[in-house]
């Protein structure tokens, strides 16, 4: 907590600290803050910001004079989390195990080769990919450079990276194989590809036969 108080307890972003010797933000120019001094309701959404995020002016959005709770990094990962977790509720359903429950969004037409082929986790893990290292190439440069990103990158980079999270978590919850009387015969999967419980292996795989493989 950096923005709790005026002084004492936290209040370190209240602090002023020449730039070069040490993290600061030079609070002092741009006025003091403490969230524990609003409402409830305004309290607890600056609260919750100081919790989750650094709260760098220069790296925040203003409104009506208003420095947000959050900068704009974590306003792009929110505003992913939305749209993810959207996605997830308009096409997704549960399909027992998580990766074809993740990949459960798309039209079954368009990943069928998937499953023939078997890449489900692999298809998986470079969605993860594509949302997880721009943000963390953004932030990594910027962390070990003189590097400084822009509004604009901070808040695509961050995006991407909130729809992931929220798509790969509502996959997780939905994936139940009670749903299915634990047979993982009634799945059905594209291409008619079905589940298939292999001798002493807990995860069940997609059958080579039923989705139209040869051995």
């Amino acid at each position: 907590m950096d923005y709790a108080t005026i002084d004492g307890w936290g209040s370190w972003g209240n602090a002023d600290y020449q730039r070069g010797n040490d993290i600061g933000h030079d609070q002092s120019q741009y006025g003091y803050f403490a969230w524990n001094e609003l409402d409830a309701y305004s309290a607890f959404i600056y609260g919750f910001g100081d919790l989750n995020c650094h709260n760098k002016y220069e790296r925040s959005w203003f409104i009506n004079g208003n420095q947000m709770p959050v900068c704009t990094r974590d306003i792009g990962i929110f505003l992913g989390a939305f749209l993810g977790a959207l996605l997830f509720f308009r096409r997704g359903h549960n399909r027992w195990t998580i990766r074809d429950s993740f990949l459960s969004v798309f039209p079954d037409e368009k990943i069928k080769p998937l499953y023939d082929n078997d890449r489900r986790i692999l298809a998986m893990w470079a969605i993860a990919a594509i949302a997880v290292i721009p943000i963390g190439l953004d932030g990594g440069i910027q962390m070990l450079t003189s590097y400084e990103s822009n509004t604009i990158s901070r808040l695509l980079t961050g995006a991407p990276f909130g729809v992931f999270i929220t798509w790969f978590f509502c996959s997780s919850l939905c994936s139940r194989p009670a749903k299915f009387s634990l047979d993982a015969s009634k799945v059905i999967l594209p291409g008619n590809a079905r589940l298939q419980l292999l001798p002493e292996s807990p995860t069940p795989e997609v059958s080579a036969e039923d989705s139209g493989e040869e051995e």
